[in-house]
């Protein structure tokens, strides 16, 4: 596994611990940050950036989820799945660093380690839509 691979695994487990504990995902990283003091056990600079971009952008993130999810709210998705879906949407989106095939590609993975038999689709099918309108978002 490649060292962003393994950062994009550090933010969503943030990213899905903070959305299921009802705290701010800022918060909560700053509390892994400080907790991992062990220069063995420092987050990786990405998934830092993947925790704080996410955070920045989630009222529009989830609005683009609830607007191209047919037949699913994002409060209804399965936690992980709302979590892999919004790392997903803020690197497909928001980071020009990632290549599009590459993001989805990495959502698709996590979702398919993670989550249901069924999400590693679901998450493909939002994600290829939110690609296919990109440049009209």
């Amino acid at each position: 596994m490649g060292a962003r691979s393994k950062a994009r695994k550090r933010a969503l487990d943030i990213l899905f611990e903070a959305d299921v504990r009802g705290v701010d995902p800022l918060t909560l990283l700053a509390e892994r940050r400080d907790a991992e003091k062990d220069p063995n056990r420092v987050l990786p600079a990405y998934a830092v950036e993947l925790v704080e971009g996410v955070r920045a952008q989630t009222g529009r993130i989830d609005e683009l989820l609830s607007t191209y999810s047919h037949g699913w709210t994002v409060e209804r998705m399965p936690a992980v799945d709302r979590a892999v879906l919004r790392l997903g949407t803020w690197e497909l989106l928001f980071n020009n660093d990632v290549p599009d095939a590459v993001a989805i590609d990495e959502a698709v993975e996590l979702a398919r380690t993670l989550s249901t038999d069924d999400s590693p689709n679901f998450v493909n099918g939002l994600l290829a839509r939110l690609m296919e309108v990109k440049a009209s978002l």
